[in-house]
């Protein structure tokens, strides 16, 4: 996990408020991060905050005027509360770089699934305290392991007590070590927040989980399930819409086990929530993990729910190993035969399914022949992501305890199953295709787009960053390994959210008759516009936000047979979009129902041609008569 990039410190109060005030909700827009080559900035996003250039003329005794560093490691959860504690130390007056060397504190927050992770958290705590800088440490590992020898010294904030990170950083760097691990209620999800990307909301449906897997430490930290409310999820998904976001990514431990505690369960919440989007499709949400135990007796349902145009079909199901005996050494609570029937029900039930799932190779017992039940199970289903890891016996597991596979055996069987994951083309047979993209990043190579079909494959394309947070309709020209690239056909313009009305434009009438394009649901966003500017995001009636930019062109032309001919594309276009978004009807068909249908103004036209053509009949005439 990266950490936070590009961070500006929020406008509004909390600069002279009491240790521990919370302010009003703020969410401060966050740049994509940019790599290799750089791209013209076009997208008039906020910029860098003025006051980091002047760190060096700030008093550094003031509270809250101190400039922080923030490091995440981890899943997403984690990087989902470190910008609910970047959002909160903005609010209040501190100024967030991603330079280490000009901040006065560091706030690590760390991840305790992995050794290396935690090695990772160590090494940069040494260089920290060489460094002589005040040092928060957050997440996972103080939470799961409170007593090392790494921690000492060295300010804690626990999992469920992020809300409480501006007391913490404001003691510490009075000198202060301060230890907040006791765990209470949920932090509410009101607080402000300062995302790495202004287009991604990562949101927390729960904490902890009802597992007990044998080599996971997470528990340790996150604890027991806890689940917050369908009321207060839905809230916060209708503010973050508001605010402008255009992804929901649904986190958790295990979002399968959602609301067990709290007599609800994760199809309920899922069908609150896609009531809340918004039906134009420019806000998509995305499924977080699942367990396969509790999402067994609720397929029907979930499958229901992806097939939603505005969810993504895709889904992370980890099934660890492809042996029964690893999996109950594992105590994971399923057979290899009930991962099937996940994954063959929702492949069969969900067009255009995508799963990705996890392998740990070398768990304590596994023997050649488990592995090779792994490796045939890979192989069958061809998964287009597999996130493979060497088994890391973590402190104070049972499974540290068992008799350990040779780490020469462990990696030699991480390469082979590495081996013949990378060999999979799991995108060939797109090239061709048309599809519905949504953009939301800047690849690492600083050149092209990034945006994912509604099957959630990544879509490299070269466009202008006023394309970030747009939808797009594009065609498949090259496919690669680990995504596709793709030409831009035309930008989905921006919708006014007051009128929520459907915003498909299509550049080429040729586009919409293709038989190959699966993008024709509301999937994901058409965000804002992909002009960049925000004139054309004011208030335009629902006709003039449905009016191609051919159509804006041709409003030069003033003469009634113009007016006529604008006024009938924009209907047909607008009766045409309906179709496709309703799924009813193919391209060619749509083709074919539109030559069939008369409306008044084609009546119009047809009568203003006929008697233009008389007229000039009759005039050729008389001119004739009088030579």
């Amino acid at each position: 996990m990266e950490d936070i990039e590009d961070l500006v410190a929020g406008g509004g109060g909390g600069g002279g408020a009491p240790p521990g005030f919370r302010p009003a909700l703020t969410a401060v827009g966050v740049k994509p991060k940019r790599r290799g080559r750089s791209r013209p900035d076009t997208s008039g996003d906020v910029q860098r905050s003025p006051v980091k250039d002047s760190v060096a003329a700030r008093p550094s005794n003031v509270p809250g005027t101190q400039t922080i560093y923030i490091k995440t490691f981890g899943c997403s959860h984690n990087q989902s509360d470190s910008e609910y504690m970047a959002g909160q130390l903005s609010a209040f007056g501190y100024c967030l770089s991603d330079n280490p060397e000009e901040a006065d504190l560091w706030l690590i927050n760390t991840c305790t699934v992995k050794s290396p992770s935690q090695s990772a958290m160590e090494t940069l705590i040494t260089k920290c305290k060489s460094a002589k800088r005040p040092l928060v440490v957050a997440g996972c590992v103080p939470q799961g392991s409170r007593d090392l020898k790494e921690l000492e010294g060295v300010s804690i904030v626990g999992v469920q007590q992020i809300d409480r990170v501006v007391e913490v950083v404001e003691e510490t760097l009075k000198g202060h070590e301060v230890r907040l691990l006791h765990r209470k209620r949920l932090p509410t999800l009101d607080l402000p927040k300062v995302r790495k990307n202004k287009f991604i909301e990562i949101l927390p449906i729960n904490v902890g989980c009802l597992g007990a897997c044998t080599y996971c430490k997470t528990k340790h930290a996150r604890g027991h399930l806890g689940s917050y409310t369908i009321d207060g999820l839905v809230g916060r998904v209708k503010t973050v819409i508001a605010d402008g976001v255009r992804e929901i990514w649904l986190s958790s431990e295990d979002t399968g086990a959602y609301g067990r505690d709290i007599g609800v369960n994760l199809p309920t919440l899922l069908k609150a929530i896609v009531t809340v989007l918004p039906p134009d499709g420019s806000t998509m949400l995305r499924v977080g993990m699942t367990n396969p135990p509790f999402i067994l007796e609720h397929l029907q349902e979930i499958a229901e729910v992806l097939r939603h145009p505005c969810v993504y079909s895709f889904l992370h199901v980890p099934v660890q190993s492809g042996s029964d005996a690893v999996l109950t050494a594992m105590n994971r609570e399923y057979t290899v035969s009930e991962f099937r029937t996940v994954v063959d029900t929702l492949t069969e039930l969900v067009p255009g399914m995508q799963i990705a799932t996890d392998i740990i190779c070398g768990f304590p017992g596994e023997t050649d022949k488990d592995f090779s039940e792994t490796i045939g199970l890979v192989k069958e289903y061809k998964f287009p992501q597999v996130h493979i890891s060497q088994f890391y016996p973590r402190p104070g597991t049972p499974a540290a305890r068992m008799k350990k596979v040779p780490s020469t055996v462990v990696k030699q069987r991480s390469r082979e199953l590495t081996s013949v994951f990378e060999a999979f083309t799991p995108y060939s047979g797109m090239e061709g295709r048309v599809e519905r993209i949504w953009i939301t990043e800047i690849a690492t190579d600083g050149i092209h787009l990034v945006g994912h079909t509604e099957g959630y494959i990544q879509v490299l394309v070269v466009a202008p960053d006023s394309m970030l947070g747009t939808s797009a309709i594009v065609k498949i020209t090259s496919v690669g390994r680990w995504s596709v690239f793709g030409q831009v056909i035309e930008a989905l313009n921006c919708v006014n959210q007051e009128t929520a009305s459907t915003n498909k434009t299509w550049q080429d009438e040729a586009s919409a008759c293709s038989t190959t394009c699966d993008a024709s649901s509301c999937s994901k966003e058409a965000d804002p516009c992909a002009c960049g500017a925000q004139s054309c995001c004011e208030q335009k009636t629902t006709e003039e936000a449905a009016l191609s930019r051919n159509d804006i062109r041709e409003d030069k032309n003033t003469s009634l047979i113009g007016w006529l001919l604008r006024k009938r594309r924009n209907r047909v276009k607008k009766r045409e979009e309906s179709e496709i978004v309703s799924g009813h009807n193919s391209g060619q068909e749509l083709v074919s129902k539109r030559r069939a249908e008369w409306g008044g103004i084609d009546r119009a036209l047809l009568g203003g041609m006929l008697v233009s053509v008389i007229t000039i009949v009759a005039l050729v005439m008389h001119l004739g008569a009088r030579a």
